[in-house]
């Protein structure tokens, strides 16, 4: 088991998913145990948390006097499509299974990531562009 059980911090443009357990059908309707599931190329799961983001480096600030030393650049973040609270559809095999309080999750690489489905309801705080706000 990893960690204590206090928190975990996902860094990077990684996404820790709890996988969806139990019985899945193929397209007869047939019903595969879990043993099977787990050969499969994709996996789904629900997004618990996510990193900051691809970090980048801020453009380098030439001043009069470049050969000053300053302090360096924080990194800036290009943030992630995925959410939290997502389903996602993910390659297995670049996911990485962990136990952490009693509790089996996936660290996956969010260019693993295939397909997000995400309720209408997390969308709502998009903002909505409206035609007559744009003039040409």
């Amino acid at each position: 088991m990893f960690g204590d059980g206090s928190k975990l911090i996902v860094v990077g443009d990684r996404v820790l998913v709890s996988p969806t357990q139990g019985e899945e059908r193929t397209r007869e309707g047939l019903i595969l145990p879990a043993s099977a599931v787990e050969k499969n190329e994709v996996q789904s799961g629900r997004v618990v948390e996510v990193g900051p983001g691809t970090p980048m480096t801020p453009p380098a600030e030439i001043g009069d006097e470049p050969w000053k030393v300053t302090e360096p650049p924080s990194p800036i973040f290009i943030p992630l499509e995925a959410k939290v609270g997502d389903q996602v559809l993910f390659l297995r095999k670049a996911a990485i299974e962990i136990q952490f309080a009693g509790e089996s999750y996936l660290i996956v690489p969010h260019g693993a990531i295939l397909v997000l489905a995400r309720d209408d309801e997390a969308s709502s705080d998009d903002v909505d562009f409206r035609e007559e706000d744009f003039e040409l």
